[in-house]
């Protein structure tokens, strides 16, 4: 048994190790090939090229590397297509992965494309490359699989391998401690103040952006609830010295920025202002009350909210199908509505408990254990074209 598996992201190599972990189960003597990452490879993954040459990102980047990209796409075509690869699983990646799936399967190559990409959102003219290039779609979201239905796409959704991860209760007490032993115990009486977590992006465009808003919001604030403090986990060394040249405005403002660990950060925090992305997964996953802010060039903007198809951006709303938090877009994410987002959870424990039930039911929704359930349709599958 060969297996092809080809990943472009970080997050499809935790994806991709956890499938290969399950899929061993089922062949203990499989050889797997493509693109990985040092995840993969610690399984025993063969990877023909480093993880990192698919890692492109924005709309010049790719431009700037076609060639090497073209290159990369047409030897993992040979490869599997002269080794007689079972199946290929493309892991996220799609404007990568789906050309490549859809010539592997034009061969008789059966293809697996692991992670929806977001057709359901936004061009979603893409659904007819989707149907010529897979064999079946797996989805960590439920809404997801129900688009591919409705286009006759066969599809499982096999649940959020993160949502695995995280325990159904959260400690939040527990959380605050381990914050407090990396800012050096400098948050007095921890358990009795008002901590606020912000994270205003992973890009250096979405700190830009959303940052000012947000570090204005926290100082007006702090002048209404003096006990708050705020922490900020920074992505890496250069988002950590955009914040803090954006902190110097602001220099009364009791804040705490730490070096990653955002996961701790928002456990810790009694309310979460964060710019919209996978990581408002996580602070639902932690159960968190939060505000979702997002802002960009109003020409970018302009552009993206015309070909927007979702009534929501964030993932608690999507997957809830309703308003469960706030979102303030562009010219609605002012310092002002951000203030009343965050008291209007820290005013309201009831809200916050009612949310925190719902919050409760989607972990419970999405945590279905998917790498066993990603291995268990690929297994079928070969067994079907078998």
């Amino acid at each position: 048994m060969h297996i092809g598996i080809v990943v472009g992201e970080a997050s499809g190599d935790i994806l991709g190790a956890g499938l290969i972990q399950a899929l061993k189960k089922r062949f203990p003597q499989c050889r797997f090939s493509g693109i990985g990452g040092d995840l993969m490879l610690n399984e025993g993954f063969e990877s023909l090229y480093p993880q990192e040459r698919l890692a492109v990102m924005g709309l010049l980047e790719p431009l700037k590397r076609l060639p090497e990209l073209l290159r990369i796409r047409k030897h993992l075509y040979q490869h599997f297509v002269s080794d007689q690869v079972d199946v290929v699983v493309g892991i996220d990646s799609p404007d990568f992965n789906l050309h490549l799936e859809k010539k592997l399967r034009h061969n008789n190559i059966a293809t697996v494309h692991y992670v929806s990409p977001s057709v359901w959102a936004w061009r979603q003219g893409r659904i007819k490359t989707i149907k010529k290039s897979v064999d079946w779609m797996l989805t960590l979201l439920p809404f997801e699989a129900i688009f591919y239905e409705q286009h006759n796409v066969p599809v499982t959704f096999v649940g959020h391998p993160i949502a695995d991860k995280f325990p159904i209760k959260n400690d939040t007490q527990e959380a605050r401690h381990q914050l407090s032993d990396l800012i050096g115990n400098q948050i007095s009486n921890g358990e009795q103040k008002t901590l606020i977590a912000c994270l205003p992006g992973s890009r250096s465009t979405e700190v830009e952006y959303i940052g000012p808003a947000m570090w204005q919001a926290m100082f007006e604030l702090v002048a209404q609830k003096p006990d708050t403090e705020i922490v900020v986990p920074a992505l890496n060394a250069s988002r950590r010295l955009q914040i803090e040249k954006q902190l110097e405005l602001f220099p009364s403002l009791p804040v705490h920025l730490i070096d990653g660990h955002s996961k701790i950060a928002m456990s810790a925090a009694d309310c979460v202002v964060m710019a919209s992305g996978t990581t408002t997964l996580e602070a639902m996953l932690l159960k968190k009350p939060m505000v979702v802010v997002y802002k960009k060039d109003a020409f970018s903007y302009g552009i993206i909210s015309r070909m927007l198809k979702a009534k929501f951006i964030s993932l608690p709303n999507l997957l809830a199908n309703e308003e469960l938090v706030p979102e303030l877009l562009q010219n609605a994410a002012t310092p002002d509505a951000i203030v009343q987002g965050v008291l209007s959870w820290l005013e309201n424990p009831s809200a916050v408990n009612t949310l925190q039930q719902k919050f409760t039911e989607l972990h419970q929704l999405l945590r279905l254990d998917a790498n066993e359930l990603a291995a268990d349709v690929i297994e079928n599958l070969l067994k079907e074209r078998a």
